[in-house]
């Protein structure tokens, strides 16, 4: 598949917080170690985040057991505070954040592009767990 064949996957969630409070949340070291994660048998034991165009993040994505670890590594295509973030990740396929302030509560939808290995349903059930993860995280802060 050519990336311009590429399936694009949707992902959703309300958050019962402010933007301010999800924007933070999403964009600090501090707390991705804690919410970036798919199932509670994985961890992010290290994250680094320069949110600017054309800077990176990085997060270590590791098995509790010690068994597999790999980084998850992006640079951003476009900033827009409070409501959007573009990212391209390592293998170049695109990522759209959106942040939809709803006054008491935030709607995060992230769009990305599936990769070739894994059954888009997979992805998408990946992707949703850890978004659900950060919603739980942003809740319970």
């Amino acid at each position: 598949m050519l990336p311009e064949e590429r399936i694009s996957i949707r992902v959703e969630t309300e958050v019962m917080a402010p933007i301010t409070k999800v924007w933070m949340i999403w964009n600090d070291p501090a707390y991705i170690t804690k919410w970036y994660n798919a199932s509670d048998d994985w961890h992010a034991p290290f994250a680094e985040n320069n949110l600017k165009v054309g800077d990176q993040f990085k997060i270590r994505m590791a098995a509790k057991d010690g068994s597999v670890e790999f980084d998850f590594i992006g640079v951003y295509t476009l900033i827009k505070e409070h409501e959007q973030i573009e990212y391209r990740i390592e293998d170049g396929r695109k990522v759209s954040v959106s942040f939809d302030d709803l006054g008491k509560s935030t709607k995060v939808i992230e769009i990305f592009e599936a990769e070739n290995v894994h059954p888009p349903e997979v992805q998408k059930g990946g992707w949703q767990a850890i978004l659900d993860s950060f919603k739980k995280c942003v809740e319970s802060n």
